[in-house]
């Protein structure tokens, strides 16, 4: 699992307005570093992740306030595939039913493909949403690395250019990031990310932190990691991402969204919680099929 689901934020909220009428607010989080330039130049040899097709269950973990979410039922999806060669794609789907709990139910489907190639430097999106099987929004664009910045050319909802940031890192490149910090041992990382999320003009100034490392035991583990062959001998670590609105103003840095995992050093991820704030939703990994990896020649 990558860090796909900043892209699902907007849609939960979306789905818990619809049925409760709230939104997602409340974890504290700390000001933001500026970050250092995105490397963008084939520094992944270290790092290799694999294809896999994961299918995470949806529930509800908690849910607080004074209109709470009774129920939480749908799955994810996450379906990536490729190499530094040939560049990563990604399939991604997720399906989710809020319930009341007094009869009134909403039903949303976030569907996207993205590809992004093996030095970060160019990235293709596309997304559908829909709620309550009538479609909301459909994103289509690009970006592309430049010497100055990051250039983004949307072509849907409306036909738009604008720039981003040096510092901007994209989602492929988050995981190796994420994966070479924690082997060093570094527990914090600090950048703006950009994946074509809401209506392809969102960016988030994200807050990754890393955990101790997890010994490996897939022979224990409950879900579909257990009796891995590609996991009985790697060790993973637990991290937290937190997404933080990039436009806010320093007295208000609180996470819009995070999402808590483990993540092995070969990109698979297990144990996920997507905290929307008002409630948080855990996905078990109940599928896992492993494909062979893929290097440079």
């Amino acid at each position: 699992m990558a860090f796909p689901c900043a892209r699902s934020r907007a849609v939960l909220i979306a789905l818990a307005v619809a049925v409760l009428g709230v939104t997602g607010t409340g974890l504290t989080g700390s000001g933001l570093a500026r970050a250092a330039p995105a490397s963008g130049g084939g520094a992944n040899d270290d790092v290799t992740l694999v294809p896999h097709r994961a299918v995470y269950d949806l529930k509800l973990a908690k849910s607080t306030g004074k209109r709470t979410i009774e129920g939480v039922s749908g799955r994810i999806l996450y379906d990536f595939s490729g190499s530094a060669c040939e560049g990563f794609s990604l399939q991604f789907r997720q399906v989710s039913e809020l319930d009341s709990g007094e009869g009134k139910a909403a039903l949303s489907d976030l569907r996207s493909s993205t590809w992004e190639d093996g030095n970060a430097r160019n990235f293709r999106f596309k997304s559908e949403n829909f709620l309550n099987e009538q479609s909301q929004s459909t994103v289509d664009g690009r970006a592309e690395r430049r010497a100055d910045g990051m250039g983004v050319t949307l072509t849907k909802p409306a036909a738009k250019t604008f720039a981003l940031d040096i510092a901007t890192v994209l989602p492929t490149e988050h995981i190796f990031r994420a994966i070479r910090a924690a082997r060093s041992g570094k527990t914090i990382l600090e950048f703006p990310v950009y994946d074509g999320s809401d209506n392809g003009e969102k960016i988030y100034n994200s807050l990754t932190v890393i955990g101790r490392p997890i010994a490996p035991d897939a022979h224990l583990l409950a879900d579909a990691a257990r009796g891995q062959a590609g996991l009985e001998k790697m060790s993973r670590w637990p991290m937290t991402v937190s997404y933080f609105d990039k436009n806010s103003s320093p007295g208000e840095q609180t996470p819009v969204y995070a999402i808590s995992f483990e993540l092995y050093e070969n990109g698979i991820s297990r144990a996920l919680l997507l905290d929307y704030g008002n409630f948080s939703i855990s996905g078990e990994l109940k599928q896992l099929d492993i494909g062979a990896a893929k290097r440079c020649p």
